[in-house]
């Protein structure tokens, strides 16, 4: 199961980096979201997704928009990932992964020969009325942050 185009927000409650509990449909009310789903916290590509939306966390706010960050880890490895890194957005720790489950980011993946089962890189926006526009699966990481920008402002 995975949320469609026009479909809204969930309304979930989640823990985050810097103790918080984020709900995502209401404190994002009436702000276009950026919702990114990564793997792993602390590994290259993860990085740079982070450090790219980071990089450009002012024009997102500008253009009327937030950002979330979400994996499986745990709040204590996000809060060390944004110390480390600076993020100026909250990251989701959805270690039971109720927020994977319900945008279907968790897929069958191969490393190494080996089945497994993982987040798929993916980004998924919400309008300011927080209905799903636009969403972005199995995404390559480079110039990735530019082009949800660049939606992010057409919207």
């Amino acid at each position: 199961m995975s949320i469609s185009p026009g479909d809204s927000l969930p309304d979930l409650n989640l823990p985050a980096n810097g103790g918080r509990t984020i709900s995502i449909k209401k404190e994002f009310k009436g702000k276009k979201l950026v919702v990114y789903f990564y793997p792993k916290d602390n590994t290259p590509g993860c990085t740079l997704e982070g450090q790219d939306f980071a990089r450009l966390y002012p024009e997102f706010t500008k253009a009327g928009a937030d950002i979330v960050g979400v994996s499986k880890d745990s709040v204590r490895s996000h809060d060390n990932f944004c110390a480390k890194f600076g993020f100026p957005f909250a990251l989701i720790a959805d270690t039971d992964e109720a927020l994977c489950t319900a945008f279907g980011t968790i897929v069958e993946k191969t490393l190494y020969g080996r089945k497994y089962m993982g987040i798929d890189r993916s980004t998924w926006l919400f309008d300011a009325k927080g209905k799903l526009v636009n969403q972005w699966r199995s995404v390559k990481v480079k110039g990735h942050a530019e082009m949800v920008l660049e939606a992010v402002k057409a919207v």
